[in-house]
């Protein structure tokens, strides 16, 4: 320690070697010296880490569709109506999963489907009069353990290929109908923007939408009348669009008659239709294959 009056340099004690000046007074000052000057110095204070931008983003997204998604189903023409651009993210959403609940749902329930058809070819006068009870009884038998069995994964059924790639198809499905019947509102005389328009088709699809989704909880609860929800929700779409289209005020008088704008559209939705029949066709065909050449399946039965 240096000795503040003198200089020199005390290795311990109480008083400077040199001059007798007192150490200790000269510790205790330069130690209030120097806790002053710490304590003077800004300290950063603890700043709780704020959640991730796009965490927030996506809660905020989410609460807002729950909210329009309920609404659209308690008051789905008001709704529909007060819809504007600033729905159009809650609308994609809808049509996203209108697209993708069906694929979903065909993956999850595609037994009870083929058990269903094979029970109504058997209901036809032609085969059940030729079939003894006996038949049927070891059909029941057999349905039963097809349900219990896990059959996806001894035929390599994947999920991911068989969803992604019939939910894409689906979708550019649901964009051409869209893109349709946008195209018959403004023959007919609509002044709208597209963003607008799409927005309150959405909202028109959301209880289509529901009924799928419904469709979805019962599939994956393997209770067949899942089949019914997915028909009424595929063929809401021909009730959405004369909706949506009546729910516009034409600009002109000029235009093109409703009826005949929304003929149109449901040769454009029943082609569309046909094209994804023809795709989870080929589908079927392939599942169907795999399972004739599935020796593990064969071991099974």
């Amino acid at each position: 320690m240096n000795c503040s009056n003198c200089g020199h340099f005390n290795e311990g004690g109480k008083f400077c070697v040199k001059c007798g000046h007192k150490l200790q007074e000269e510790a205790a000052v330069s130690q209030a010296a120097a806790t002053s000057e710490y304590q003077s110095q800004p300290q950063p204070a603890y700043a709780p880490q704020e959640p991730n931008q796009r965490v927030r983003q996506a809660k905020k997204v989410s609460k807002s569709f729950f909210s329009y998604f309920a609404e659209g189903i308690k008051n789905p023409t008001a709704t529909a109506q007060a819809a504007g651009e600033s729905q159009f993210v809650n609308a994609l959403i809808t049509v996203i999963l209108y697209a993708l609940s069906i694929p979903i749902m065909l993956y999850a329930g595609w037994k009870l489907l083929l058990i269903q058809f094979v029970r109504s070819m058997f209901k036809l006068p032609i085969i059940s009069e030729e079939l003894a009870p006996s038949d049927m009884e070891d059909f029941n038998t057999g349905a039963d353990l097809i349900k219990a069995t896990d059959i996806n994964s001894i035929i390599h059924f994947n999920f991911t290929d068989f969803v992604f790639k019939q939910g894409i198809f689906i979708f550019i499905g649901l964009a051409v109908i869209i893109g349709a019947t946008y195209v018959a509102a403004k023959f007919g005389k609509v002044d709208v923007s597209f963003k607008e328009f799409f927005s309150r088709f959405g909202t028109f699809l959301i209880i289509p939408t529901a009924l799928l989704l419904i469709g979805l909880v019962l599939a994956f609860l393997h209770i067949e009348y899942f089949s019914y929800f997915m028909n009424f929700g595929l063929l809401s779409i021909f009730l959405v669009v004369p909706f949506t289209i009546a729910s516009f005020k034409q600009s002109g008088t000029n235009g093109l008659d409703r009826i005949y704008s929304t003929l149109i559209v449901y040769v454009v939705i029943t082609i569309v239709l046909t094209f994804i029949a023809n795709g989870l066709g080929e589908e079927v065909k392939a599942i169907i294959t795999r399972m004739g050449n599935s020796s593990e399946l064969n071991d099974l039965f």
